[in-house]
This record gives structure tokens, sequence and C-alpha cells, in this order.
């Protein structure tokens, strides 16, 4: 997830697709579910500084994209000089939800006791994300225990697979 032109300490929240009309109006890629980076007045950091949503509605034709006006995007040209930027914005502290960010680093320790390496990152997938270990093993997330089981030691996160899953040929 980190590339060389990310912001410090900040996590990647979306991706502006396109205009969309007249008046500065975008399609937006979201990359987080949380409801409060899509409200009105939120902010997120884009290659140009930052961008403070004015309106944003859901995109009723794509699931997962919203539409947004923000402050200062005023025209089509105007927001054609956002397409394709990606949006960033600061990690949510809710000790409630594991996050993406929460995950990279963490060993993964099976049903077994058995380490399986470290989480090197996460792949989006249709069915289920995968933890992507320093192995080339991925693992869907589905696997990991619920709650506090999963996370029970400090720098792991359990896991309870099916048999063959770590099997190479």
């Amino acid at each position: 997830m980190t590339s060389p032109t990310e912001p410090d300490n900040l996590l990647e929240v979306g991706r502006v697709i396109r205009p969309h009309g007249l008046k500065g109006e975008v399609v937006v890629h979201l990359t987080s579910n949380r409801v409060e980076r899509m409200q009105s007045g939120a902010q997120f950091v884009g290659p140009n500084g930052l961008l403070t949503i004015r309106t944003v509605r859901p995109f009723a034709q794509h699931p997962g994209r919203a539409l947004m006006h923000f402050d200062g995007v005023a025209s089509r040209e105007a927001a054609e000089l956002i397409r394709d930027h990606v949006l960033f914005a600061p990690p949510i502290d809710d000790p409630d939800e594991l996050f993406v960010h929460d995950l990279i680093g963490l060993r993964v320790i099976d049903q077994h006791g058995v380490d399986r390496g470290a989480v090197v990152g996460v792949q989006d997938n249709p069915a289920h994300d995968l933890l992507v270990l320093e192995s080339g093993h991925l693992v869907p997330v589905v696997f990991m225990l619920p709650g506090e089981e999963a996370t029970a030691e400090v720098g792991c996160v359990r896991v309870s697979t099916p048999e063959g899953l770590f099997d190479t040929d």
C-alpha cells in the first residue's frame, strides 16, 4: 500500500476516477468503508494538497464508488486536474476494528501454533481479502479467528486454516 509518493502517516482511502458532469463533481472509488470519511466537511490529502468534501452521494451504478464535489473544484476542467489522484487520510483510532495497516508486519500463527510468517500485504479479492505472507502464501481473512482470539499475542494474528493451505508443490 505504501509508495514513494504516499504522505507519511496517512492511509489511502480512495481514488478520483473521473469527472462527472460540468460543475466539478467527480467519481471516487472508495477503499475505505468508514462513514465519517464520506461526509460533507471530511478532508483528504491529494497530490496538490487538501481536498474538503462539499457534497457526497452514492454512485448507484457502481457500488463502492461515490460522487463527490470538493471545495474549490467548480468546473469540469478543475475536476480533470484531479483525475486519477489518490486520496489519503489519517488513520481512525477504533479499538473495535482491525484495519489493513494494523495487519502489516504481524506474524501469522495457525491453529497448531506454527508461525507461518509475517503479513506483507493485503490483497483485495471478490470473495474475501487475502493476507499476503512473506512466503508468498495467501490466507483468506475469513480464516482469522474472531475478536481478541485473533490478536491475543502482541505482534501476531491467529488463524484456523484448512489442511493443505500451506502445502507447496
